[in-house]
């Protein structure tokens, strides 16, 4: 009897384990959309964007709770996307495109503190701002691996920010409206379980004529256009597959693309 009742046993510790797991996990997304609505700015923002987004996501067959989003900023066309799908699919679907109030610098990556150039490459949300002083923020992760290998080292800055209100100096600024609507979208997300908002910031729409017409007309460094190749490999990947492509970062700077 012994050796029937330990495997029973052990099965039926294993199972609690993994309901409890279950449950913690669940808590705990659901956790923080209910500690970001203590923020008043935050309740705003639903009360004001909430019902349209729960029914344009219904619209377009997305379940709220198993959403994940996809963000892609376009420097030359001023434009903010916002792409959403279920968990459980490969391929996003355009949930908005917001225009970008305000902007800095000139195409090509943040390479230093006070540059006043808005960052290229490939980042993710790292943080949300219920309090910010541009009424609510996206923050990325800036500086990534590249950006801390071909930087000026010691002197990248950081705090960089999709943000409300119309000023910048290296962020993305959408005004307070439109930041609402972004950042309901983020706490959504993350609620329903993504741990990684991924982020790709464009030079522009980079197609192969585009590309060409850049290195042509911008004639940037070496580092610039190897980036802006990488960013035209992910952005053709997308449009064509309408997913997400492998990013690797390589000892150089440079990026896996697949």
């Amino acid at each position: 009897m012994k050796n029937i009742k330990l495997p029973l046993l052990k099965a039926r510790n294993l199972f609690l384990i993994g309901m409890i797991s279950v449950f913690l996990i669940g808590f705990k997304f659901d956790g923080f959309k209910s500690d970001q609505l203590r923020y008043s700015r935050v309740r705003d923002a639903y009360e004001a964007k909430g019902s349209m987004i729960s029914n344009h996501l219904e619209s377009l067959k997305i379940d709220q709770a198993k959403l994940q989003i996809y963000i892609r900023v376009f420097k030359e066309e001023d434009l903010l996307e916002v792409w959403g799908k279920n968990q459980n699919n490969t391929k996003y679907q355009l949930l908005k495109t917001f225009e970008v109030c305000a902007s800095s610098g000139s195409l090509g990556p943040k390479r230093q503190q006070g540059d006043g150039q808005v960052p290229e490459g490939f980042y993710h949300i790292e943080r949300f701002n219920p309090t910010s002083n541009f009424h609510l923020s996206l923050g990325v992760n800036y500086p990534n691996k590249s950006d801390r290998i071909l930087g000026v080292r010691g002197k990248l800055g950081g705090d960089i920010f999709i943000h409300g209100s119309c000023v910048t100096i290296g962020c993305v600024p959408l005004t307070d409206e439109k930041i609402e609507e972004v950042y309901v979208y983020g706490v959504e997300a993350k609620n329903a379980g993504q741990t990684t908002i991924p982020v790709t910031f464009f030079p522009s729409k980079l197609d192969a004529k585009k590309l060409n017409e850049l290195l042509i007309k911008e004639k940037p460094s070496a580092t610039t256009k190897e980036l802006w190749k990488d960013l035209s490999k992910a952005y053709l990947y997308f449009e064509t597959s309408r997913s997400l492509p492998t990013i690797g970062f390589l000892d150089n700077g440079d990026h896996s693309v697949e």
